[in-house]
């Protein structure tokens, strides 16, 4: 066997995914995976400091040892499951929780931000982590996002014809494999995915998601403002692009909410849940026009609304979930990082220019001994 564990905590802040990958078979194969929610008191840490506030350092270094001891559980739990010594795997891949992304920004180069204490997850498991996967990129003058479609590419491209494996995280980033084209692998993301539908969920029913997307369902779609939301000027851009919780956050909406008031809170949610089916829709429809499957993955694949209002956008295209081609959704990043801490150990390159529009493909990762 060839092991690798990944773990993701992603925009969302729903929990941290973690799995346990053999790579040895020529389909890799996930042995366990493991969910476990964030603490509530570290999930409302780490969503804080998404924006400026008091002593950030200082808080920001404890959220990550916090983060990080949710990792070693979740870790010493595959272990458990698969019963697999922590000498048996080769490396963790642990990408930390963005608090910031602001690439080519600033001074033209920018940074992103991780929370995470690889050390520590490295003394705490005893093996090997792989982290701080979008530096380098970012360094070589790319956007450091999204990191998954090479992976994408190595998982699903055999599959014929034109694909699309569509992420709907907290934000939204899509995959886009022509089996024809196998070099000419693209991606970047959309825009929000679930963040403001469940932060607007929350606020108003007090449900941490909406559940199928069933709330906003029974709402209707304000046209107007679902102009408004549109306009934004990051759904124009060109890509390569990335975005975040820097952009598409509670200001942003509060925003574009002026003048609406009067709109329901059942209504604004239907109209979110639109939002982030039309910024991915039109992005397929616009890059890949020709597209002939949409595989799901992310959060986003459970909402049933959401994934009904994708179908009725792309009529053409076979709209389904990463299931259907023995990824379940929820283990779909996490085995993500597995393979990108397999490439950092093996010395290849992990990233890709036409994604991310950095000066060439590039290493990613640090590695911390055991």
């Amino acid at each position: 066997m060839e092991l690798y564990a990944g773990l993701m905590s992603g925009t969302s802040l729903d929990g941290v995914d973690g799995v346990l990958v053999d790579f040895a078979p020529a389909l890799p194969r996930v042995l366990a995976h493991i969910s476990a929610p964030l603490p509530a008191d570290l999930r409302q840490e780490l969503l804080a400091l998404n924006t400026a506030g008091p002593n950030e350092l200082h808080r920001a270094a404890l959220a990550a040892n916090a983060l990080v001891r949710v990792y070693a559980s979740v870790v010493q739990q595959l272990l458990e499951r698969c019963d697999v010594a922590a000498g048996s795997v080769l490396a963790i891949g642990a990408h930390g929780q963005t608090v910031r992304h602001r690439p080519q920004q600033f001074d033209g180069t920018g940074y992103t931000l991780q929370l995470n204490q690889p050390a520590l997850l490295a003394e705490l498991t005893g093996i090997t982590v792989v982290a701080d996967f979008r530096s380098r990129d970012v360094a070589a003058g790319g956007q450091g996002a999204p990191l998954v479609p090479p992976f994408h590419q190595a998982f699903f491209g055999a599959l014929p014809g034109q694909t699309a494996v569509l992420n709907i995280g907290g934000i939204s980033n899509i995959t886009l494999l022509n089996a024809a084209l196998p070099v000419a692998v693209t991606g970047f993301d959309c825009g929000p995915g679930n963040a403001l539908m469940d932060a607007w969920c929350l606020a108003h029913t007090g449900a941490a998601y909406d559940d199928q997307g069933a709330w906003a369902a029974g709402g209707t779609v304000h046209t107007a403002l679902l102009q408004r939301l549109l306009n934004e000027p990051f759904f124009a851009q060109q890509a390569p692009k990335s975005t975040g919780r820097d952009l598409f956050n509670a200001a942003w909406l509060h925003a574009g909410l002026r003048g609406f008031e009067a709109v329901s809170a059942q209504d604004v949610q239907a109209t979110l849940t639109e939002l982030t089916a039309r910024s991915c829709a039109d992005c397929l429809q616009m890059h890949m026009a020709a597209c002939e499957r949409l595989l799901v993955c992310g959060g986003g694949a459970f909402n049933t609304h959401l994934m009904r209002r994708l179908q009725a956008l792309l009529p053409d295209c076979a709209v389904g979930s990463t299931e259907e081609q023995g990824l379940p959704p929820l283990q779909v990043e996490a085995m993500a990082f597995a393979w990108l801490a397999r490439q950092c150990m093996k010395r290849k390159t992990a990233s890709l220019k036409s994604v991310t529009g950095a000066q060439g493909a590039r290493i990613l990762g640090a590695v911390y001994p055991a």
